[in-house]
Order: structure tokens, then sequence, then C-alpha cells
């Protein structure tokens, strides 16, 4: 597997006080034992309370995106990783609506919709809500674009808004064969990641992906 980072496609004892004191003096057999010196009642210390357990930050989910640039002349947004691998998997969807001509090309776009998502058709799904603007890609973010026999993977909410806007991406580091069925992998970088070197958490997640039932 052939990996290469470009530019362009882009945590004593405390000291005792004087035990007690002993008088010196013999007594005799008729003297009055003496008192015992009366000890000093021990104030109960007041219990310490419990410190309020600390609520683990809450974060939000990952939004997944993801676009199939079929071989059939097809585009196919899909919003949800198991209808994806479903698809990449058998071709097909099972919930679907197609609008003709609205690729940015004119293709045929048919986006897939989640079984929930079928329940009420008169509302847009995920996918079509992003592609048309209604829901704003935000991080956490990833994505995939799958075209020419290559995945493009983005973990970076404004890495792939500007992929859509110039249809490139200027830094990349890519994986020859390392896809699911010996694909080239390509994974978008930006000016700051590309001097990180090799996109580690991005890599795992492509391949954590293909984990999901």
């Amino acid at each position: 597997m052939k990996n290469t980072l470009h530019k362009r496609l882009p945590y004593a004892l405390s000291a005792a006080l004087a035990l007690v004191a002993f008088s010196g003096c013999a007594t005799s057999q008729n003297a009055t034992p003496a008192k015992a010196e009366a000890k000093p009642a021990v104030a109960a210390s007041a219990p310490v309370a419990a410190s309020a357990p600390v609520a683990a930050p809450v974060t939000a989910p990952t939004q997944h995106y993801f676009l199939v640039f079929h071989e059939n002349g097809r585009i196919y947004p899909i919003a949800d990783a198991k209808n994806y691998l479903a698809f990449m998997d058998v071709d097909e969807l099972i919930y679907t609506r197609t609008r003709i001509g609205a690729g940015p090309d004119g293709e045929t776009l048919v986006f897939g919709i989640e079984k929930k998502e079928a329940e009420d058709l008169n509302k847009l799904s995920k996918a079509e809500m992003i592609h048309d603007g209604k829901l704003e890609p935000t991080d956490p973010f990833y994505a995939e674009v799958v075209r020419d026999g290559r995945f493009h993977v983005f973990g970076n909410a404004k890495d792939f808004k500007d992929y859509l806007v110039n249809k490139e991406i200027t830094y990349t580091f890519t994986e020859v064969g390392s896809g699911p069925k010996g694909e080239t992998v390509i994974y978008a970088m930006n000016k700051k990641t590309s001097e990180e070197g090799r996109p580690v958490k991005l890599i795992e997640a492509f391949h954590a992906l293909r984990q999901v039932k």
C-alpha cells in the first residue's frame, strides 16, 4: 500500500503534646486519692459533604453525508451510514426520491431516504436538506465521495463545502489499494492538517465506518 502526502487534489505522626503529667508525691494510706483530671470533650467534626458528580461533556453526534457518482450516470446523495453501506454492497436503495436533471451537470439525483423518513414523504429527507442548503454541514462531520472508482474522505465540514464549490481538493493524503475492494482512498486535508502528516484519525474513521451494522 502506497501512502503519499501531497499538495493539490489537491497526577509523622504529629508531635504529641505531652503524655499525661503525673504528680510526683507518694500518697499515704489515709490520703484522699486525687481526682482524675477531666479530659476535654472532643468536638464531633461535621460530615464532609459529598461533592456533586461532574457531568460528562455532551458530544454531538457525527453528521454523515455520502455522494456516490454511479457508473450509470446518476448521483446518489445519502445521509445515513447504514443506508450508504447497504447501497455500496447491493447497489440499490429501498427508499428513494428522484430529481431528474438536478445534478451539477444535469445528472439525475437519487436521494437515499431512511425508513423512518419514508413515513412522511411530505418532508424532505436529511440528504435532501443538506443538498438544498437547508441543513448546514457542521462538525463533527464525516463524508465520503465515491467517484471514478476512488473514495474521497472528508473529516471537516469546511473542507467538504470547499470541495463542493471548487470541485477539487487542494491538500490530500492518498493511500493506494486501501479501500474495501482495493480502491484508492484520498483523504482530504487543509493547509493546517497537511502539516501534521498522515491523517491517522481520519484513516481510522474510514475503516471504522465499515464495521457499522
